[in-house]
């Protein structure tokens, strides 16, 4: 991944270019979306844009991890069964602008590989991590067996509830669905109950 450039834009200008990007990516989609487009959109040069991100995908994704997101390492009730429903509330109150916009990212990143390399680094791995240490403090608390063998499928469960409801009902899935997914699919396999 490319290194960080070292940025002259004010936060609060930073934030209406990256706010700009994803508004253009949820009306167009990925493949429509040009520099061109968002620096008119932001009031802005593409000079400017490339200054701070030397690609499409980087800037894309860049604005995917700084707009979108509250880091799941942030969630900590002191229980791990608390920890899931808390993600499921907040993943259920982002869905309904998130979905649409990760979907249209997620079929574009299978078709460009520098797209994929940028959300890998700029977001999933550090929602991973952030997972990967919610559960790691499960272990340390001793309310989750270190051998406990789903502890290392929490994403791949989540994320099948998320996607598998779209693909069987055609429903997103809100924080109703996720709460009640976690409950019955999630912490029965960690053994939480």
């Amino acid at each position: 991944m490319a290194e960080q450039r070292r940025s002259r834009l004010s936060p609060e200008r930073e934030s209406e270019l990256l706010t700009a990007v994803l508004d253009l990516v949820r009306e167009v989609g990925y493949d429509a979306l040009t520099m061109d487009a968002v620096a008119a959109r932001a009031h802005s040069s593409k000079a400017t844009l490339y200054r701070q991100w030397r690609s499409k995908p980087e800037l894309v994704a860049t604005a995917l991890a700084r707009c979108e997101r509250v880091s799941l390492s942030d969630i900590d009730t002191g229980s791990l069964a608390e920890d899931l429903r808390g993600m499921a509330r907040w993943l259920g109150e982002q869905l309904p602008q998130g979905m649409e916009l990760m979907r249209a990212l997620g079929h574009a990143s299978e078709q460009d590989e520098e797209l994929r390399t940028a959300l890998r680094g700029l977001v999933v791995e550090p929602e991973l991590e952030g997972l990967r240490l919610m559960v790691a403090r499960a272990v340390e608390r001793g309310e989750l067996k270190p051998e406990n063998p789903a502890a290392g499928f929490v994403a791949d469960m989540l994320l099948g509830g998320l996607a598998g409801r779209w693909l069987v009902e055609g429903l997103d899935a809100d924080a109703d669905y996720l709460l009640r997914y976690v409950d019955a699919v999630i912490i029965p396999a960690l053994d939480l109950s």
